[in-house]
């Protein structure tokens, strides 16, 4: 399966609690909710389109209590998130999480590349990612992300957890690139090895 990591980002490159004033206060953050005033029909068809190829999904602990704590409420055969969430299996990266209720979840507790890998081994089409900062941080460095889909918001915060905070070196390929009506970038980058060094002119 090829793993893809899809994440909400601020021009600045914050991807921390876009959902609500309450996902993420980690150090003091009060900016949550910041994606709300861009969601538009564009940016739906865009996130259903994104989910539609999804054969599993993969987590971090902290995304994974927000999910189950409203997808599994969520019905409607229309719905394809929450169809998707509801009936594929789900992969939780943890140490502390003692048990997972939402139907279909594995707790995966030892070496996280070594898991991921093995799944990623399976046949399917996408391993997908959403949120989990701190585990596509993981990811990154052990080189296991095969694409990013961000979702670029023109807003600039100044202050919260950077999705690529301590990333190891990599070059990306923009494989699509479109905009919202609202103005948000919806960019495609697929994983291609070590950046190249040289000096202009």
């Amino acid at each position: 399966m090829k793993l893809t990591v899809t994440t909400f980002v601020t021009l600045d490159g914050i991807a921390q609690a876009p959902g609500g004033p309450d996902e993420d206060r980690a150090g003091g953050f009060e900016y949550g909710g910041w994606l709300a005033p861009y969601v538009d029909e564009d940016f739906g068809n865009a996130v259903d389109a994104w989910f539609r190829p999804a054969d599993a999904f993969l987590f971090g602990r902290r995304t994974y209590e927000i999910f189950a704590a409203y997808w599994p409420d969520v019905t409607g055969e229309d719905d394809v998130v929450a169809t998707k969430f509801n009936t594929l299996p789900k992969y939780v990266a943890t140490r502390t999480l003692d048990r997972a209720d939402w139907a279909g979840t594995e707790l995966l507790r030892g070496d996280v590349a070594a898991d991921v890998a093995g799944i990623k081994a399976r046949p399917g089409r996408e391993l997908q990612v959403h949120g989990s900062i701190d585990l596509v941080r993981t990811l990154v460095r052990a080189d296991l992300v095969d694409e990013f889909r961000l979702l670029v918001f023109p807003v600039v915060l100044g202050t919260g957890k950077r999705l690529f905070d301590g990333a190891v070196p990599t070059a990306l390929r923009l494989a699509d690139s479109r905009t919202t009506s609202a103005g948000v970038m919806l960019q495609t980058y697929e994983a291609d090895g070590r950046p190249e060094f040289g000096t202009v002119g």
